[in-house]
């Protein structure tokens, strides 16, 4: 443990059992945790900005970065920890901050995680992408005229491509083919942890109801969302769990598991098992108590109903 702070943070987000360490308190993430995060909430970028200090007029500056709500600062710390480069700052909004990877040789770190334990959404393309221009870099490359247009080339099929800048300066830009991503398998059950800390709600719904004697229904769904280019992953993931369904909205795919007997057996089992960690343990743990009261019944009494909708107030983006 390297200092104080450090297992304050283990202590306020549940991480031993995330730990590769089974051993005692440890603040080493799993690395399919790290991997499942980044499939959920991390982007691999390429800046190419004006610079009258390179020769040909441009900068090039590959950038690894998770942003998050300020109130989950602390997966950063822990994020930056395991890598064991980078800096996490304010993102330039009162309510985010982000981690961030920016010097090339500390990116060498962080690629010879992601070639070890890859991630499986399309964002593997963007992270192949962003790998090849990290060793043009290297390589030096980058100081070229015919590494600056291929550099510029692999930044528009990444992430939302050239700015309106780059296409002027740019207009022969021919943007290269994205590799393809095949349908991958989830390999590891701290992937799936990973991925939900980011992705992931637990959500709890009171409905009016002239069925039941309170004139109220309570339910409980889990939901994972990514966008529609993942739908084989999300679908995936009822194969996985055994239980749930798929559905497509716009550009999101959902999926979602809201019978309860799939919960109660399935799902609450499996992230009592592989933590999740950060402001949506809290609200996993809100909802495991919710989950309790309905298995109890007590969701049928005006005490049990008041003490859910209490507890309802606090939970995602109520929660202080």
């Amino acid at each position: 443990m390297k200092n104080k702070n450090l297992m304050s943070l283990v202590q306020n987000s549940q991480l031993d059992p995330l730990s590769t360490n089974r051993s005692g308190p440890c603040v080493n993430l799993n690395p399919e945790f790290i991997t499942g995060f980044t499939d959920g909430e991390g982007s691999f970028i390429i800046r190419v900005i004006k610079s009258s200090a390179y020769r040909l007029g441009w900068s090039i500056q590959p950038i690894f970065q998770i942003e998050l709500h300020k109130k989950d600062e602390n997966i950063l710390k822990l994020v930056q920890n395991y890598f064991g480069v980078g800096s996490v700052y304010s993102s330039g909004t009162r309510f985010s901050q982000a981690y961030k990877v920016t010097s090339v040789k500390d990116l060498v770190s962080v690629i010879k995680h992601f070639d070890k334990y890859p991630l499986i959404s399309f964002k593997l393309a963007d992270y192949l992408l962003f790998k090849e221009v990290v060793n043009m870099i290297q390589l030096k490359e980058h100081l070229t005229v015919e590494g600056l247009e291929k550099i510029v080339a692999i930044k528009a099929s990444i992430n939302r491509g050239l700015t309106s800048e780059l296409k002027a300066a740019f207009p022969n830009t021919v943007p290269v083919n994205r590799p393809l991503v095949e349908n991958k398998i989830i390999r590891d059950p701290n992937w799936v942890a990973g991925f939900t800390s980011a992705e992931g709600c637990f959500l709890v719904n009171v409905f009016r109801s002239s069925a039941h004697k309170l004139g109220s229904r309570v339910q409980l769904r889990f939901q994972l969302t990514q966008h529609t280019r993942d739908e084989v992953l999300m679908r995936s993931l009822i194969e996985y769990f055994g239980c749930g369904n798929v559905y497509i909205r716009e550009r999101a795919v959902d999926f979602i598991v809201q019978k309860y007997s799939d919960l109660d057996s399935k799902i609450i089992p499996f992230f009592k098992k592989y933590s999740i960690i950060g402001v949506k343990a809290l609200d996993f743990k809100d909802f495991c108590i919710i989950a309790e009261l309905i298995k109890q019944n007590k969701h049928l009494t005006e005490s049990g109903l008041d003490q859910i909708l209490k507890i309802k107030e606090g939970l995602n983006t109520n929660r202080l």
